[in-house]
């Protein structure tokens, strides 16, 4: 009998806040006489040992090492893959008639993942760091995750011109990416060519720990007279363009699920914008981690847990497309939130809609071609990347590894993130803040 698959959640849920728990619990000898006599416990002692049981939390993250946190991670990202599998699968039933370039730019991030996975172990074997510590490996890695959010953007670009010149009357072909998973396989094979060339030259040619990715050839030639001297493991710029532009093409690609929902009347697309919320949250993570020159190992577990959460939601608003769509389940329904909102959505309805954030450059550059909104958009995340990398050096922050101000990195713009969406969900002409 196949469960439900709340269930299956609820499950691997449980499991990972038993995994969570026996990773800070203090060691059961030393609790014991504690369990024993918690009935007899007044109130002003249960709140002391809530209080001592935090503190002992709070000292076993800040504490924590990059070994523990790597063994923390792990798990985190392996459980990940399976609901990121569900999710490629729902998003591809033809119910939802996805485009197919998009389901091909989704499933890359598997690529993306499973050629990190021979980087990281030689970063660990030939130089005894992780992956993040060695620039060359590191950025020929996450070019993949580029790669992934640029096919993306580019296959839903293209459906949603069709769909809005189609909507105007004005005639034009369909693009073979709609249809054909052919155009956007060919253009990941082509990149990620490129990708392996970054890894493999420089391999072959000896490179060091600290190499700098594609040989640093975008890093200012001298040395800067900042307030401080740059770590050895910093980032190159052209590293630091691969994870900006990697955020900001997956806000693109939220704000075309957004758009999609219009185009297809169909307004659980929305609800997948709402489901990649954390998967954004875990890039900022990353970003985060590397803003402090990768000093905070806390946050390597705090990735890996939003990446599994964001695989998750990421899953069930895919479920919802389908279930709306008319696909039926063979293991039964499950709780489908807000079933009741099947109204028809009106295009028209956003057109007064001004720039809100990156999530719209779509818009904002719709007359561009792919090739002169691919350059615009790389052009922006390396004025953002020189800003990173060279102006951290006149502040003290990024050197001093303050876990609550990098939450707080973190957290505040996905909070912004998340109340940008909430509002716009209820007022479609919500201009914005800038």
């Amino acid at each position: 009998m196949v469960l439900p698959r709340l269930q299956i959640i609820l499950v691997i849920g449980l499991c990972v806040a038993v995994a969570v728990v026996d990773a800070f619990a203090p060691p059961i000898a030393a609790t014991r006489h504690q369990t024993t006599t918690a009935h007899n416990m007044m109130p002003a002692d249960v709140l002391q040992n809530t209080i001592m049981n935090l503190d002992h939390l709070n000292n076993s993250i800040l504490t924590m090492d990059q070994a523990a946190a790597e063994t923390l991670a792990g798990p985190f990202f392996g459980l990940s893959l399976f609901p990121y599998l569900a999710f490629l699968y729902f998003l591809d039933l033809p119910q939802n008639e996805t485009p197919k370039g998009v389901t091909v730019g989704f499933a890359t991030c598997l690529l993306f993942v499973f050629l990190t996975i021979p980087a990281a172990v030689g970063a660990k074997v030939w130089y005894g760091v992780s992956l993040a510590d060695s620039d060359w490996l590191h950025g020929s890695a996450e070019s993949l995750l580029t790669v992934t959010n640029l096919v993306t953007v580019i296959a839903f670009r293209q459906a949603l011109s069709f769909k809005e010149l189609e909507a105007d009357g004005v005639g034009a072909s369909m693009p073979e990416s709609m249809v054909s998973y052919r155009p956007m396989i060919n253009l990941v094979v082509a990149l990620t060519a490129l990708a392996g060339v970054s890894a493999f030259v420089p391999g072959f040619m000896g490179a060091e720990v600290h190499t700098p990715y594609l040989n640093g050839f975008m890093d200012i030639p001298f040395q800067l007279s900042a307030k401080h001297p740059e770590p050895e493991n910093a980032l190159t710029v052209a590293c630091w363009i691969i994870h900006i532009s990697s955020l900001v093409e997956f806000l693109v690609a939220m704000g075309f699920c957004w758009r999609w929902a219009d185009e297809s009347n169909n307004p659980k697309w929305r609800g997948l914008t709402w489901g990649l919320l954390p998967l954004h949250s875990s890039g900022i993570t990353a970003c985060t981690y590397h803003l402090f020159y990768n000093s905070i190992p806390a946050l390597v577990p705090l990735q890996a847990m939003l990446t599994c959460l964001g695989n998750t939601t990421a899953m069930f608003a895919a479920y919802r497309i389908a279930i709306s769509n008319g696909w039926s389940a063979p293991w039964g329904g499950i709780l489908v939130l807000n079933d009741d909102d099947n109204f028809k959505t009106n295009p028209q309805e956003e057109e007064s809609q001004s720039l809100v954030g990156f999530e719209d450059l779509g818009d904002a550059l719709a007359t561009d071609n792919d090739w002169t909104f691919i350059a615009k958009l790389f052009a922006g995340c390396a004025v953002a990347s020189y800003l990173v990398k060279y102006g951290e050096l006149w502040l003290d922050f990024p050197f001093e590894s303050e876990l609550y101000l990098s939450l707080a990195f973190i957290f505040i713009p996905s909070l912004l993130n998340s109340f940008k969406w909430w509002k716009r969900s209820q007022d479609p002409t919500f201009d914005g803040w800038f």
